[in-house]
């Protein structure tokens, strides 16, 4: 899959997600890139020549935000591209897989930690 591709895979996982969930969706890009920087790697705690990622949240989750807090940049989910088709060559489970990143990432969004997330099956 190109990174044209994944990115309309997760276009599609968006639209696919329940309406109550998407509406609360606000001031948040969702982008794909090749591959995480070292320094991206670096502030997930992860070692750059061992690790990798599928999917970065980089922002202030919901949960933490007051109305009294000024306007902030748009929160930002990355998913990569490089890593996720490395890993999953088969096209139905690299699709799954970019489902189970993007929910995960949003899932962070949204202020879940991640055994909260790893709970949900995420």
């Amino acid at each position: 899959m190109t990174i044209e591709e994944i990115e309309q895979e997760a276009a599609r996982v968006l639209g696919r997600l329940p309406r109550k969930f998407r509406a609360r969706l606000h001031n948040l890009a969702i982008i794909v890139e090749a591959s995480p920087t070292r320094a991206q790697l670096r502030s997930m705690g992860l070692n750059p020549k061992e690790d990798t990622l599928y999917g970065l949240y980089e922002g202030t989750p919901l949960s933490d935000r007051s109305a009294f807090d000024p306007p902030l940049l748009p929160d930002r989910i990355t998913i990569f591209a490089e890593p996720l088709v490395q890993d999953f060559p088969d096209p139905a489970e690299l699709r799954r897989q970019i489902r189970l990143t993007l929910v995960h990432e949003i899932a962070h969004y949204f202020g879940m930690d991640e055994t909260e997330i790893e709970d949900l099956g995420y």
